[in-house]
């Protein structure tokens, strides 16, 4: 069920962008239409009104982290990545004072450092440590699907696939979700392999089925860092063979979710987790995936224009890019 004050939050997260100079006044509207707020509105369950917004508003930094990262591959100008990679790293893992001042500036890194702040001190501790090892990892994947791109590289579909898991930025929106809802897995218990493929199964879904959205610009502009495009280039394919695949892919990944998610209880015994509030912990992040599942696919053929723009059909850059967000080093 999509929460009523998406479009509230949508609006405020928009206004939140361009007040922080993310995104200039005048491409508000087409900004406004990926429809983070309401993403956040499908996935956050039971969330606060503060807590949705705070989502939708990291949502909207990472769809505009996302498109900077691929201007500047795209513009040959990654030199100017690494500075603010880092300042972003360095500001999650607990060390601001190594956050050089030419890039606490920049309003990538400087809007970072206030989300940053805000979603850690929410968080109780064990999500806290999930989310500080999550967006420097999230990070390399985007080093990683630059190196995707270099001239005449392909990387394997199991190299793109351990990529897109981190690439997606799921990860970190996952950790924000179960804050607001009160879910707190035990560390030994989200370690284990069960639970590990449980997430990797529906971020897999997800990141998947995005692919396909996605396609008539990833393939438009030569991006290689879609399943569809690897699966058509390795195996021969036609993009419309190759899209059918992605869909039989992903069929047998829901298939792997549900395996998984039936082994659970056998999985949770195995390992000794007999607390009833551990158990109900992982029965609630059972039905977060699959509210990501549903919500995430719903979002993109019903509230999000991110994938219907004629610009972004033709590979061009978002109107919102600002190519002057990133200076080069």
């Amino acid at each position: 069920m999509k929460d009523p004050r998406g479009d509230r939050a949508n609006a405020e997260a928009t206004a939140w962008a361009v007040g922080r100079g993310l995104i200039e006044t005048e491409a508000t509207e087409q900004f406004a239409g990926i429809g983070f707020g309401h993403l956040a509105a499908r996935v956050g369950r039971g969330a606060s009104y503060g807590e949705l917004v705070l989502l939708a508003e990291w949502m909207a930094w990472s769809f505009v982290l996302d498109d900077q990262h691929d201007l500047l591959i795209r513009s040959g100008r990654l030199d100017g990545w690494q500075p603010l990679s880092d300042a972003i790293a360095h500001h999650v893992g607990g060390r601001p004072a190594d956050v050089p001042a030419s890039a606490r500036g920049n309003p990538l890194v400087s809007s970072f450092v206030e989300l940053c702040d805000r979603i850690l001190a929410g968080m109780p501790p064990v999500l806290r440590d999930r989310y500080r090892r999550h967006v420097p990892r999230m990070l390399r994947s985007l080093d990683e699907e630059a190196a995707n791109r270099r001239p005449g590289h392909r990387p394997t579909v199991e190299e793109y696939v351990l990529t897109r898991r981190h690439s997606s930025q799921l990860l970190p929106m996952m950790d924000m979700v179960e804050a607001a809802q009160g879910v707190e897995v035990p560390e030994e218990v989200d370690a284990s392999p069960a639970l590990e493929e449980l997430a990797w199964s529906a971020i897999d879904v997800i990141s998947w089925g995005n692919d396909v959205f996605s396609l008539p610009k990833e393939h438009s502009c030569g991006d290689t860092n879609n399943l569809a495009v690897l699966l058509a280039d390795r195996h021969g394919l036609t993009l419309s063979e190759a899209v059918r695949a992605v869909e039989e892919r992903i069929r047998a990944r829901v298939e792997d979710f549900l395996a998984a998610s039936r082994a659970l209880p056998r999985a949770l015994d195995a390992l000794g987790v007999t607390d009833p509030a551990a158990r109900t912990a992982v029965e609630r992040r059972v039905r977060g995936y699959e509210d990501w599942m549903i919500g995430a696919d719903l979002w993109q053929r019903h509230d999000c224009t991110r994938y219907r723009d004629e610009r972004f059909a033709a590979g061009l850059e978002a109107a919102y890019t600002r190519p002057d967000l990133v200076s080069v080093a």
